[in-house]
């Protein structure tokens, strides 16, 4: 009687003939992604508005604090409103996205491996499509 040759318990602690590879792909960059916006919103968009909401009830010298930390005097973004405010827009279009991508899913459809993977790519394309268009939007108000 022939034994069973041994099996490794989880693909990413053995290396050897009998190792199974993981190739790295869009779907896995979407999946971790989606986690790391939603939770990246939550967080910084929670602390903004406490901070917004304590400079309101603070008086117009906080208020104007608040406000020059993202804006100069004419009103333009600083650095530091452009990176928050590009960041927390595209953050939201890839969440957006990639949560159409699920609902998709959902569905049944988009299963097949390689429209999978374009749909995966999808979701940074139109993120990064939708950021700029609003951005863009914004530059011309």
């Amino acid at each position: 009687m022939a034994s069973k040759p041994a099996r490794p318990k989880s693909p990413h602690l053995f290396a050897g003939p009998l190792a199974i590879h993981y190739r790295w792909s869009p779907a896995m960059t979407v999946s971790i992604l989606h986690r790391a916006t939603g939770s990246g919103m939550a967080t910084v968009g929670a602390l903004l508005l406490v901070w917004f909401l304590a400079a309101l009830a603070s008086g117009s010298e906080a208020y104007a604090d608040f406000r020059n930390v993202f804006t100069y005097a004419d009103g333009r973004l600083n650095i530091i409103g452009w990176v928050l405010g590009v960041g927390l827009t595209y953050s939201l279009f890839q969440h957006m996205m990639s949560g159409i991508r699920h609902l998709v899913m959902d569905t049944g459809a988009g299963f097949e491996l390689k429209l999978n993977q374009n749909l995966a790519r999808l979701t940074f394309v139109g993120a990064a499509v939708l950021t700029l268009a609003f951005w863009l939007y914004v530059g011309t108000k």
